[in-house]
């Protein structure tokens, strides 16, 4: 697989879809379509970027 460019398109649906990693002491959160949320030393609060940025709903 190669690696994605912010612009390339999201997913074959059209959706963002989001994950989260760790690198070293922080966690990061990405998207299909190329953003990167900044590096952050909560998981949660890489998460609430990620779901912040596909628009879905907070999870609490």
């Amino acid at each position: 697989m190669r690696g994605r460019t912010p612009g390339d398109p999201p997913g074959q649906d059209g959706d963002h879809r989001t994950e989260t990693g760790e690198r070293g002491a922080f966690a990061l959160a990405r998207c299909s379509c190329g953003w990167a949320g900044p590096a952050r030393r909560a998981r949660d609060r890489a998460r609430a970027d990620a779901e912040a940025h596909s628009g879905a709903p907070p999870t609490d």
